[in-house]
C-alpha cells in the first residue's frame, strides 16, 4: 500500500513539472494589469491568424491590425524576434501565428516576416516585433489592451512603419470591461 501511495505522489510530482515547464518562458506578473480578469482558454480567440497585416484607422491613429481587423499588439518584453509569452501570457494576449508567408496590404512587406515560437509554431512579427491580439478585445478594432502592463512588460499598438504608440486613446482606460476605440 505505501508503494502504490509513492509512485502516485511520485505520479503528481512528474505532472506537476512539466505542466510547469510548459510555461515557463515569461517573467514578472502571471496575471493581466489591475482591473483586467485573466480569460479562460476558452473565450480566449484562437492563435491562428489570417497571415495578413493590414493598418487601420482608430482612435491612436493608423495602427496595425490582422486580416480580420483584429488590433495588433507588441510585447516590450520581446528579445528582438524572440517571444516571451506563453503559457497564461499567450492565453490572455495570443500570437498572431501563420502556417505561410504572411502578406501586407497598405503597409511595408519589407517589415513583414515571421519567427520560429517553442510551441513549434510560426509567429508574425513586423519590424521585428512578434505580434499578439488581445483576448479581450472582443471585436476588430477594438484597442483595450493598449498601455497594458502584464507578464512582465507594457503591451502596445503599432503604427505602419511599426513603430509602438505609446499614447492612449480617449476613452475607456486600458484596464476597462472594453468596448469602444474601434474605427
Amino acid at each position: 500500500m505505501h508503494r502504490a501511495a509513492t509512485i502516485a505522489a511520485a505520479a503528481t510530482a512528474v505532472a506537476a513539472f512539466a505542466a510547469g515547464c510548459g510555461s515557463s518562458g515569461t517573467s514578472g506578473s502571471s496575471s493581466p494589469s489591475a482591473g483586467s480578469s485573466s480569460p479562460s482558454s476558452s473565450s480566449a480567440p484562437a492563435t491562428g491568424g489570417s497571415g495578413t497585416l493590414q493598418a487601420h484607422s482608430s482612435a491612436l491613429g493608423r495602427i496595425l491590425v490582422d486580416g480580420s481587423g483584429r488590433t495588433l499588439y507588441l510585447f516590450q518584453a520581446d528579445s528582438g524576434t524572440t517571444s516571451h509569452c506563453y503559457g497564461g501570457c499567450a492565453q490572455a494576449w495570443p500570437p498572431d501565428t501563420t502556417t505561410g508567408r504572411p502578406s501586407a496590404q497598405g503597409v511595408n512587406d519589407a517589415l513583414v516576416g515571421t519567427t520560429p515560437r517553442n510551441d513549434h509554431t510560426t509567429q508574425v512579427t513586423y519590424n521585428g516585433h512578434p505580434l499578439y491580439r488581445f483576448a479581450q478585445d472582443a471585436k476588430p478594432g477594438d484597442t483595450t489592451g493598449q498601455g497594458s502592463t502584464a507578464f512582465g512588460g507594457a503591451w502596445y499598438v503599432l503604427d505602419p512603419s511599426g513603430a509602438p504608440i505609446t499614447g492612449t486613446a480617449p476613452g475607456p482606460s486600458p484596464s476597462g470591461s472594453g468596448g469602444g476605440n474601434g474605427y
